[in-house]
């Protein structure tokens, strides 16, 4: 069987049954979704560092959201799903994070999310579909170890703090959280919310919590 004809059975036992892909972790996002506070309900507390603080373990629950943990992994396998369960089937990062030469993330994710026939989930979809460089791991470290790995230049891309606000509230493929397809519990708020709580996290010292 030749590469291609390998990628479209990995892709059709993806989609037949649905539950191989989701295997009950990826939830339908029944309920409310889960609400962000705004920067502004952070005004009342008047040590700087204490506010930038808090900001941050609100931005926690997006950053340590399965929407993005499951691209953030300790090693060069992704997870899936709420439970951060191994990705079916199994693939591995390759050089560039887009997935090893014969089977590239983009062999099964498209430019947008594909719903499943049956309607019980679906594939993610986005042009640059990709997992998140080695040095930006999140998955397994604490909320502070998190903070201080986004604020070093070494291990977030080359990124100023300025840099972050742009990435967190409009890169495109961050905000694929929010709008994962069917089967999948976005993360908390909006992308607007997350970028505006890193500006004021930025703008009251970009302190990181304490664990």
């Amino acid at each position: 069987m030749t590469r291609t004809g390998m990628a479209i059975l990995l892709c059709s036992a993806m989609m037949v049954p649905a539950a191989i892909y989701s295997r009950g972790a990826a939830t339908s996002p029944d309920g409310p979704q889960e609400r962000l506070k705004a920067a502004t309900d952070f005004a009342a507390i008047g040590d700087p560092a204490s506010r930038s603080q808090a900001i941050f373990t609100e931005m926690g629950k997006v950053i340590q959201s399965p929407r993005c943990l499951n691209c953030h992994p300790r090693t060069d396998q992704p997870t899936q799903g709420d439970a951060l369960l191994p990705h079916e089937p199994p693939v591995t990062r390759g050089a560039d994070g887009h997935g090893a030469p014969g089977l590239a993330c983009a062999t099964c994710h498209g430019p947008a999310n594909v719903t499943f026939a049956n309607g019980t989930g679906s594939i993610p979809g986005h042009p640059d579909w990709h997992l998140a460089p080695r040095e930006m791991a999140w998955q397994g470290k604490t909320l502070a170890e998190i903070c201080r790995q986004i604020k070093d230049p070494a291990r977030n891309g080359n990124k100023s703090l300025a840099d972050l606000v742009e990435h967190h509230g409009k890169d495109k493929l961050v905000g694929w959280a929010w709008h994962p397809g069917q089967g999948r519990k976005p993360a908390p708020g909006t992308q607007a919310q997350f970028g505006a709580l890193t500006e004021a996290w930025i703008d009251s010292g970009a302190h990181c919590p304490s664990k």
